[in-house]
């Protein structure tokens, strides 16, 4: 029964640290939860889990809502997805440092583009903060989710 449960909580763990990061919102350091766009990227491209595809896209979606961004963070996901689906030149499974780079320029094109939406000096410190500080805990957050779903 115990084994039942640590399997159960270890396939679990994935929809479960999306769900927490994006519960914990706070205007500084977690804006609309967008830090559940960490475990969303790694656990769609770099660390495919089964069934991940359709809660990212939901919690995509509520990244929006609470960001007050019509569908911007979906759509964007959306079509990572799909290029990275037609690519196939870099397997991102086997980068460096979980795909930290890869991220980036996702993470880092992303912002830009919504930046540029309403561009002043305060939106692009905001944007150069929130892109360092979703980079920074990008390692932290990707290896607490491969020791913990490690099935070694």
């Amino acid at each position: 029964m115990k084994n039942k449960l640590l399997k159960f909580l270890k396939s679990a763990f994935p929809y479960i640290i999306v769900l927490i990061l994006w519960r914990l919102s706070i205007s500084f350091w977690n804006p609309a939860g967008i830090l559940a766009i960490i475990p969303i990227f790694y656990c769609s491209f770099v660390r495919p889990v089964p069934w991940f595809a359709p809660f990212a896209i939901i919690f995509c979606f509520l990244i929006d809502y609470r960001f007050d961004s019509l569908i911007y963070w979906t759509v964007m996901y959306c079509l990572f997805y799909a290029a990275n689906g037609f690519q196939s030149f870099v397997d991102l499974s086997r980068q460096d440092k979980n795909a930290l780079q890869i991220f980036m320029f996702f993470f880092g094109t992303s912002i830009l583009i919504l930046s540029f939406l309403h561009l002043n000096i305060s939106n692009l410190l905001r944007s150069i903060w929130l892109f360092a500080w979703v980079s920074t805990l990008y390692i932290p957050i990707t290896t607490l989710i491969k020791r913990v779903c490690d099935d070694r």
